[in-house]
């Protein structure tokens, strides 16, 4: 139990769930992800040393970083993460000053609600505070994927670190990962609820395909770049995909055509939410699914499992994984109603057909950093 009273600032950062839009983010495209009440709260106090001490509500361990030697901890089992996220922002000239910190992270690891980004936006923002700066939120984002890219070495887009930044409570986010302008839509799902489902077979993007798959979608840019004037995949339009789709190899042709389709997907999505059309957005979360397991490879049996068996639940009008894939999350759209028939149905089901026990997370879509001076 933390003793609130010993620590200066209480700074939290929000996972994330991804409504729709998947693996478009690093390539240009919107989509549409909503903070979750599910966090990483850092309790944060100056002490005076050139050392940053990191402990864990969930881990027995302790790690002492040298602030001059930020750069030398890739290789922790534990810390690496805040370590890189320590980094990046005196990289980025920010100051850095000796701390004890405590994570408590709400965010299920592996669950691909972005536990990584909740962590390393919490941490950041937790720095610049105790260190007496103000910040803005974008910049963290920004800070906090440098730091995922290049310390934990997973190439990922901008959406998490965003999302987990700049989330505002009961809405969805329009992001277009181009440009990072953001519309925020009032996430009103009438008399649906989502319910998110871990299938609790742990994912690790470092070890996945996710960047196998960033690779192909920039092997599919520099084709298509010769005879299209785009700057990135997500520019590419339906009618071009088309026309030129014959130039790609088979395996390069399969990625693309979930990009493309995926960003139209988004388009209806939000065109969907904003008429309060919910039963064509769960519709769109079917198809997504069935592109990122047909086009896409990222679900594998398990996901698969989780959301077919979802969407074959008449309260349900819609399920898909959520998150880099490979493991991790389910959101499914279900009548408010039924939902405790619904998680009651799925796990039981999961259960028999993998042997793995599942999940469901209550969560509420809320504020993204938030910081307490304590």
């Amino acid at each position: 139990m933390i003793n609130q009273s010993e620590y200066k600032f209480k700074v939290s950062a929000s996972g994330r769930v991804n409504i729709i839009g998947e693996h478009i983010d690093y390539c240009g495209g919107k989509v549409m992800p909503a903070a979750l009440s599910l966090k990483n709260t850092v309790y944060v106090r100056p002490n005076g040393t050139n050392f940053i001490n990191l402990s864990w509500t969930t881990l027995p361990d302790t790690v002492s970083l040298d602030i001059s030697r930020l750069d030398s901890y890739k290789h922790l089992r534990y810390g690496n993460y805040q370590a890189g996220s320590a980094y990046l922002w005196q990289k980025a000239g920010h100051k850095i000053v000796g701390c004890d910190m405590v994570q408590d992270c709400a965010v299920p690891f592996g669950s691909g609600l972005s536990s990584s980004a909740a962590i390393e936006v919490s941490t950041i923002a937790a720095l610049a505070t105790v260190a007496g700066e103000s910040f803005d939120k974008v910049q963290v984002a920004l800070t906090a994927q440098a730091a995922e890219r290049e310390y934990a070495g997973v190439n990922c887009g901008i959406m998490d670190q965003y999302a987990s930044a700049c989330g505002k409570k009961g809405m969805a986010m329009l992001l277009d990962c181009k440009t990072l302008q953001c519309d925020y839509l009032p996430l009103d799902l009438g008399g649906y609820a989502m319910v998110i489902t871990d299938c609790k077979k742990p994912h690790n993007l470092v070890e996945s395909k996710y960047n196998e798959r960033r690779q192909q979608t920039e092997q599919a840019l520099a084709i298509l770049k010769e005879k299209l004037d785009i700057t990135c995949l997500a520019d590419v339009s339906p009618e071009d995909f088309q026309k030129y789709s014959h130039l790609l190899p088979e395996v390069i042709k399969n990625r693309t055509e979930h990009v493309v389709y995926e960003c139209e997907r988004v388009k209806r999505a939000a065109e969907a939410l904003r008429k309060g059309d919910i039963l064509t957005l769960g519709a769109l979360l079917n198809e997504s699914h069935a592109s990122l397991k047909n086009l896409y490879e990222t679900t594998g049996f398990e996901p698969d499992v989780l959301a077919e068996t979802a969407q074959s639940h008449p309260a349900c009008i819609g399920s898909r994984l959520t998150g880099g894939g490979f493991g991790g999350c389910t959101i499914s759209l279900v009548k408010k109603e039924c939902v405790q028939e619904f998680e009651d149905y799925i796990l039981k089901q999961y259960r028999q057909k993998t042997g793995y026990t599942a999940v469901c997370y209550r969560a509420d879509i809320d504020d993204g950093i938030t910081v307490d001076r304590l």
